[in-house]
């Protein structure tokens, strides 16, 4: 788990270059990430699975069994990637596909017709890894920055 953790801390930190806004690792972040990655050991819907080379683990995915709609509508049971991460020195060898078909075979066995994720807008490589994999669209979300509060006076 600490070497997952490093992976986690490792991909949070490029995912930072690219948007400092949204990934900012929190004061105890590493330590929270690593207690839920432990506890979903435990979590006959949570899978982790390990890319390992010369015993050294070189990256990781997770993933997950849920709802992923709100009360609002009708369940929609799928399988979510939550994470997918390779070193560097280690990518462009085909780790990172057979991860995801790990985890694909994971959400089959289970009954899982398809699974979805989120990607960064700003991640062209990532981008091209997931369409490669049949990836599209389904929801964008979008930011807006606010500029100066500009005064206004009321009469």
């Amino acid at each position: 788990m600490p070497r997952i953790t490093d992976m986690w801390t490792e991909m949070v930190a490029q995912h930072n270059q690219l948007d400092s806004l949204l990934f900012r690792i929190g004061d105890d972040g590493a330590r929270i990430y690593a207690e839920r990655m432990l506890a979903s050991l435990q979590d006959r819907n949570a899978g982790i699975f390990l890319a390992e080379c010369e015993a050294l683990a070189v990256g990781y995915i997770s993933g997950s069994i849920a709802n992923i709609t709100t009360e609002m509508f009708q369940p929609l049971r799928c399988g979510f990637v939550a994470n997918l991460y390779v070193c560097p020195g280690y990518r462009r060898r085909g780790l990172g596909e057979q991860l995801v078909e790990r985890l694909c075979l994971w959400f089959r066995a289970r009954g899982i017709t398809h699974y979805e994720w989120h990607v960064s807008a700003y991640n062209a490589p990532a981008l091209a890894f997931w369409r490669r994999r049949g990836g599209e669209p389904s929801i964008i979300r979008m930011r807006a920055h606010l500029g100066p509060q500009e005064r206004q006076d009321r009469p």
